[in-house]
């Protein structure tokens, strides 16, 4: 690659890498993975930089490939063994009678089925359209707005039983 390539490379992932991370972080659920799936998908991107001239959508073009790594990542037997205990944040109430909200979500995000998950993440945790959703996994925007709609009503589900637990009342004990 020449210099002048490598610089646009290096400023493209730079402004990126933050947005890129995220989603991968939100489909993987594990901090270490997303970063290993993101450097997977950033190595093959830096090998094609100088035949992408044609790509209609540079960012769309990477968010599929990190989509992909991290779909990849995932059918691997050995990226399921975790080398630690429990993981350093669950969403268990400590006692405490509040619970981090982004763990409760998490841990519902994390019941969903895998494509039903990336769905609603790129669907509104990324805010892509549809269409782009629908590029991404290599599906039609039918299958997109549907796996969208269950995995919508399954996370309100999960989300009103968490939020349904018995709250004590105030007043007169009898």
């Amino acid at each position: 690659m020449r210099t002048e390539q490598e610089h646009e490379y290096v400023q493209y992932v730079q402004a990126r890498l933050p947005s890129l991370r995220r989603t991968a972080y939100l489909v993987l659920g594990d901090g270490d993975r997303a970063d290993d799936a993101v450097q997977d998908a950033l190595t093959v991107l830096y090998r094609r930089w100088g035949r992408l001239t044609e790509v209609a959508s540079l960012d769309a073009y990477v968010h599929t490939m990190v989509v992909r790594a991290c779909l990849a990542y995932r059918r691997r037997s050995w990226s399921r063994v975790l080398l630690r205990g429990d993981p350093p944040d669950s969403a268990v109430d400590s006692g405490s009678g509040r619970v981090d909200d982004r763990l409760v979500v998490r841990a519902a995000l994390d019941r969903l089925p895998v494509r039903q998950r990336i769905a609603v993440i790129l669907r509104y945790l990324c805010d892509l359209p549809v269409a782009d959703v629908a590029r991404v996994l290599g599906c039609s925007e039918g299958t997109v707005k549907s796996r969208t709609h269950h995995g919508l009503r399954a996370l309100r589900a999960a989300l009103g039983e968490h939020s349904s637990a018995p709250v004590p009342t105030r007043g007169r004990q009898s």
